[in-house]
């Protein structure tokens, strides 16, 4: 048995539902709080951007040291604990990032986000596997609405971290806020979500789901990790390196590169609270091809537009391209509810190779050709997700 069962005893559906929501969107506010001001961060800490790429790699490890984990990790004490633990780790390295910020010291600023990775992994593991189960138990697709929460947060991130950037207010300030929002939301919201019940030992012979390991070995949870890892780094890519592009590619001020990732994340958010209806309508594979389609599009008009209006539009039809890969990959994952703890965490795993190692690979290139050419070395994995995209078919059921 998967080690995430669970009843539908009180707190009701709704509730469940209703915290799912708000944790996604506090996760997505303490990611834009960073990346919104990573050009502020490139320039307090006197970094290329190789070597804020090598700084953002620190993240990176920190998440891919915890992701595969995680699926056991939440088989043992349920989401709601893990998001409880998860958002305090984020807590405690927030202040860590701020404290370092504020001394000007690269390596405490690089231990912090190592631990805000493990964090942030933690955490976006246990929210999709709750929001898997909700999804599940509702009978219809809410998992793009529940991403919608995570891009909103962020949309409304990146707004404060522009208005804070133009009034001069820096970023230790902003983070030592926002860490206290995350310490009350991560330890309250969770008792609203979904009960869990610890797995029984498994009877002799019987495989332990928990465990995972035969989720590494399944064809169908490999090829949808692997979609899901080329469609997540053009998400990836746009959250980590929209705002410095805007700056350097098309000589904007640091206020306005901040508004384009806000536009990027704004146009997610609107795709993915509709995303559930159109995915029901035409099925994830049109609906994954499409979104791959319209990535490739909005990417290479941003970078080749010649002015800051052109470049919006890209930015906008480049952030629909990239709203739902990967929450139907989260949905793809779970569609074994028996098997949903194990799966999701591979897939996230997979999925959080693009979307924290590729951006800092891409700052390295950046350091040749200038990140904003250098963006347009992610149409290859873009490509890749949509010919794999028929991997995301929904199971037969049973």
């Amino acid at each position: 048995m998967s080690t995430n069962t669970r009843t539908t005893a009180s707190p009701s559906l709704k509730a469940a539902a209703a915290a799912t929501f708000i944790v996604f969107g506090i996760n997505g506010l303490v990611f834009a709080s960073w990346a919104a001001r990573i050009p502020a961060v490139t320039e307090t800490l006197h970094l290329t951007s190789g070597q804020m790429g090598t700084l953002l790699l620190c993240t990176a490890v920190g998440s891919l040291l915890a992701l595969p984990t995680a699926g056991l990790v939440v088989g043992r004490i349920g989401t709601a604990n893990t998001v409880r633990a998860a958002g305090m780790l984020v807590t405690v390295a927030g202040v860590g990032i701020a404290l370092s910020l504020s001394a000007e010291s690269v390596p405490g600023t690089a231990v912090s986000l190592f631990f805000f990775g493990i964090g942030i992994g933690l955490w976006d593991v246990s929210q999709n596997i709750e929001g898997a189960d909700v999804e599940h138990k509702m009978r219809r697709t809410i998992m793009p609405q529940f991403h919608a929460a995570f891009s909103g947060g962020a949309f409304v991130g990146a707004l404060i971290g522009a208005g804070l950037s133009t009034i001069g207010v820096g970023l230790p300030v902003h983070l030592l806020v926002v860490a206290g929002v995350v310490a009350v939301v991560a330890l309250v919201t969770p008792r609203y979500f979904l009960p869990h019940i610890a797995a029984a030992a498994p009877a002799d012979g019987e495989p332990n789901a928990a465990k995972g390991p035969s989720a590494w070995r399944d064809g169908r949870t490999l090829l949808i990790g692997v979609v899901v890892l080329g469609a997540t780094l053009t998400e990836g890519a746009g959250n980590d390196w929209i705002a410095k592009a805007s700056v350097d590619g098309l000589g904007t001020a640091e206020s306005t590169g901040a508004l384009m990732f806000a536009l990027f994340v704004l146009a997610m958010t609107a795709m993915r609270f509709v995303g559930g209806r159109v995915i029901d309508a035409y099925g994830r594979v049109v609906v994954l091809r499409a979104s791959m389609a319209a990535a490739a599009a909005g990417l290479l008009l941003f970078v080749l537009a010649g002015n800051v209006w052109l470049a919006a539009v890209g930015a906008a039809l480049w952030g629909v391209g990239a709203a739902l890969a990967f929450p139907m990959g989260m949905s793809a994952a779970a569609d074994d509810p028996k098997h949903a703890a194990a799966r999701v965490s591979v897939v996230s795993t997979l999925g959080y190779i693009s979307f924290l190692a590729g951006p800092p690979l891409l700052g390295y290139l950046g350091d040749l050709t200038g990140i904003h050419l250098a963006l347009l070395a992610i149409l290859a994995p873009i490509l890749l997700a949509l010919l794999l995209a028929g991997a995301a078919k929904p199971l037969p059921a049973k």
